[in-house]
């Protein structure tokens, strides 16, 4: 294709700026053959202005037609324009090369080390040539050439063009969407997922604040979850390494405490007995046969679990009476474990933990072919769950089974119950992420795991300092491999995991204002995008990607009858 076929019907002179006079290795030079060529006009549906940047344009060249955006225009200083004729006045304006449409070729391609010469002439891109040009902006293989496009979620925040991509050039190297306070991040994620939903792209979606549960409310094919009302975790379903996190245990001696504790619960479990399990006065031999029998044992009543922590504290002692070793108390445990047991106490008592775990927590539920020695989820077995007693409410980890390997139906889960400073947010996550990455190739229906405000649940606290869960961490490398691909939101990068945010290949950018956070982000970017990104409007980003060829700025089109639950209150309430 060559300029004219871009321009016919239209005068092409109109469009034109000047000549190339400098040429560099990252960017070209035109100078405009006078200042009144950079005047604004209105050229059919063209809106010029000239006299700025971050505007388009196209230089013909031998080699092809080059596509660039300008990022500096100048006057030489030497010239006094308040004096000087603009017939005299030759503006210097710099351009990024981003895009070339080589002789004889049909879409544009990067432009590699190929640029424009000296003396090679530049017109203003009409519309015609930058919607040939975004429409050629995606990396195409033969994995995504026949994929149906989403609906547009956004337009050119130059000149209001629609774009669409592929799902696969969105999610397939993991999608995050950052942004601070107020900056349209939201807006933006719920935008993409009204797309994705709309084109039965399942997506299951972790929603720790409640504020997507009225988006959704006409959708058929989207199950609805409410983690701690109509959704549970079953106690068996976690291994002794899920319940240190889950009960904050420090690097010293409060998990081997919680470890026996919990083994003494599944064997009154396992005996069908309440209560709590004393080692006080009974020889060791007895003890030792009784706890041997717990290996097939998992669930066990948590209610009981603080004070069965005190009954662990004993020693061993041998009685002269009667020749055997036997338990007594121990003062000093006794002292070292009320920490603990306080902890737990509290924890039970003034946070909304046991509701995540039903009333299940206290049958004996058996379920063969859970490992409660490993540090993952594999081979949890939740489809042999007995909830008894539960009839009204769902397993999580069922449900989350039947979601990746069965159904075509998106599954939300609403997790508002969750306290924000509560560590069971996180492990739920982590959980729920070792148990999904662990599900077999074959079972697995590809998927979209969206999760809002992920920073929440990436990194935890302890005493050594700050640690992150590896759930995500792990779909993000092994995920893509077996169709899991991820949707994030975070206000701050820097409070995501920097293992998790380097194998995301797709920002889209919202307004960020701390130097931190955009040092976070800075290798996505160029010199002249991170000077842009203090100064985004609500709804304006800059999404960038592997798979683009250039990062693009948009303008975010807010979803239309879709309610979220975001809106700041005025303090006039008005």
């Amino acid at each position: 294709m060559i300029i004219d076929d871009f321009y016919s019907g239209i005068n092409k002179s109109e469009f034109y700026l000047g000549m190339i006079t400098q040429v560099y290795k990252d960017h070209i030079v035109l100078q405009a053959e006078n200042l009144s060529l950079l005047s604004h006009r209105e050229l059919e549906e063209n809106s010029l202005i000239p006299s700025t940047i971050n505007y388009y344009v196209v230089v013909e060249s031998i080699k092809g037609l080059f596509f660039g955006e300008i990022y500096q225009s100048k006057i030489a200083s030497s010239n006094n324009i308040h004096f000087t004729s603009k017939d005299e006045t030759w503006p210097e304006i710099s351009i990024d090369v981003i895009g070339l449409l080589a002789n004889g070729e049909d879409r544009f391609k990067l432009p590699g080390t190929l640029t424009a010469g000296i003396m090679d002439k530049v017109y203003i891109a009409n519309n015609r040539i930058i919607e040939e040009y975004f429409d050629a902006v995606e990396v195409i293989n033969d994995s995504n050439k026949n994929e149906e496009t989403l609906s547009s979620f956004a337009v050119l925040t130059n000149n209001e063009q629609e774009v669409e991509y592929r799902p696969s050039t969105l999610f397939d190297k993991h999608l995050m969407v950052v942004g601070a306070t107020n900056s349209g991040k939201s807006t933006s994620a719920l935008s993409i997922l009204d797309k994705l939903i709309k084109q039965n792209i399942k997506v299951l979606i972790i929603d720790p604040t409640g504020e997507y549960e009225a988006a959704f409310k006409d959708v058929e094919k989207l199950e609805k979850l409410k983690l701690g009302e109509d959704t549970i975790i079953s106690v068996d379903e976690l291994s002794l390494q899920n319940w240190e996190v889950l009960l904050e245990t420090n690097d010293g001696t409060q998990p081997s405490v919680l470890a026996s504790a919990i083994r003494s619960l599944r064997c009154q479990a396992k005996k069908g007995l309440k209560g709590c399990y004393v080692k006080e006065d009974k020889e060791v031999t007895i003890v030792a046969s009784d706890l041997s029998n717990v290996k097939d044992q998992k669930s066990f009543n948590l209610k009981d679990l603080p004070e069965q922590i005190i009954k662990e504290s004993v020693a061993v002692q041998y009685d002269n009476s009667s020749r055997v070793r036997k338990y007594i108390t121990d003062d000093f445990r006794l002292n070292t474990n009320q920490f603990l047991f306080e902890k737990i106490e509290y924890k039970f008592n003034n946070t909304a933990f046991l509701d995540f775990f039903g009333e299940n927590s206290t049958q004996g539920t058996d379920t063969q072919g859970t490992d409660t020695q490993g540090t993952d989820t594999q081979g949890t077995d939740t489809q042999g769950a007995d909830t008894k007693g539960t009839d009204t409410k769902k397993s999580l980890f069922k449900e989350i089974c039947d979601f990746a390997t069965n159904s075509n139906t998106s599954l939300y889960i609403d997790c508002s119950g969750i306290g924000m400073s509560d560590s069971i947010g996180g492990t739920i996550i982590d959980l729920v992420s070792n148990y999904i990455v662990n599900i077999e190739k074959d079972d697995i229906n590809p998927f979209i795991f969206f999760i809002d405000e992920v920073h929440r649940y990436t990194k935890k606290a302890s005493e050594s300092g700050s640690e992150f869960y590896n759930g995500l961490t792990t779909i993000a490398r092994e995920g893509r491999k077996k169709g899991i691909f991820l949707f994030l939101t975070t206000q701050n990068p820097n409070d995501v995991d920097k293992v998790l945010l380097g194998q995301v290949g797709t920002l889209l950018i919202h307004r960020l204002t701390q130097y931190d956070e955009i040092s976070a982000i800075q290798n996505y970017l160029n010199k002249q995008e991170l000077a842009e990104i203090k100064k985004l409007n609500t709804g304006e980003a800059i999404l960038t990607s592997a798979n683009l060829l250039t990062d693009v700025a948009l303008r975010i089109r807010k979803c239309e009858g879709r309610i979220q639950n975001n809106e700041t209150p005025s303090l006039t309430g008005k």
